[in-house]
């Protein structure tokens, strides 16, 4: 077993040992394995995109099959640790800590696991089904980040995702969804560019400070999921809502207008 893979089991057990004491092993999934979450997103996505490696997790060995501790490893080398007791529908301790490694060395380990389980079609499983004492050659690591390329979208959607928008208060206070979107100019680096309305607030409505509001454009986007495929657009894009999950270029049509909530 890869000496970091190695490392990153001892400090889930012995955080496991420490934060849940009452949980024996045999409470727990083949007593206590460790598995490496990588079906969903896959190891270079979480890598290049989410900045750490797919989870690491422990689960409760009964119907539920509830996770007991999940660790996730940053490219940094910092770690952090959710334990959860009751079976693993309460979050009992959140831990952080740090492996004692370079940083090249975590990343020779994202492509090891990459070629050894990704490459291989070997998802979700035991950490000790995966071969990662295989050496990672140059090569390899040179496709590896090569492939960077290919996450830059989602790259460019996650950085969007945090920084600032302006929204009308009819969208956060009222309840409707985007019927209107527009990206203007950026003021600074905390700047989207993005400003949302609902669609059909008047300049009155819209040149009172009281009526719209700064918020991370994640706000928006978990309100309103249909925004996020034109997250990246351009400067100058403009766009008005045409039903429940379509925009259009805006020419001045009236928008789609329906609510996100009840009020």
């Amino acid at each position: 077993m890869h000496r970091i893979i190695n490392d990153i089991q001892i400090i889930i057990e012995n955080a496991r040992k420490e934060n849940l004491p009452e949980v024996s092993s045999d409470a727990l999934e083949e007593n206590g394995k460790v598995y490496y979450m990588n079906g969903k997103n896959g190891t270079e996505f979480d890598w290049f995109v989410n900045n750490h490696l797919p989870t690491f997790m422990v689960f409760y060995n009964d119907e539920k099959n509830l996770g007991a501790v999940k660790a996730t490893v940053y490219t940094d080398g910092w770690i952090d640790l959710y334990l959860y007791d009751e079976n693993g529908e309460h979050l009992a301790k959140e831990v952080q800590t740090q492996l004692d490694i370079d940083e090249s060395d975590l990343l020779k380990l994202a492509v090891c696991l990459r070629c050894n389980a990704d490459d291989k079609r070997i998802w979700d499983a035991a950490i000790d089904r995966i071969e990662s004492d295989v050496f990672t050659d140059d090569d390899a690591l040179a496709e590896f980040l090569n492939n960077r390329q290919y996450y830059e979208p989602s790259i460019r959607r996650k950085e969007l995702m945090g920084k600032l928008c302006v929204v009308s208060k009819k969208i956060t206070r009222d309840g409707w969804k985007v019927g209107f979107m527009l990206r203007e100019e950026l003021h600074d680096d905390e700047d989207s560019g993005w400003q949302f309305f609902a669609g059909d607030e008047d300049d009155e409505y819209i040149n009172n400070v009281e009526n719209v509001e700064l918020c991370k454009v994640y706000s928006i986007a978990g309100i309103d999921p249909v925004v996020i495929n034109h997250i990246d657009s351009p400067v100058g894009t403009r766009l008005i809502r045409k039903s429940s999950e379509e925009f259009e270029d805006d020419k001045k049509q009236p928008a789609f207008m329906e609510r996100w909530k009840s009020v």
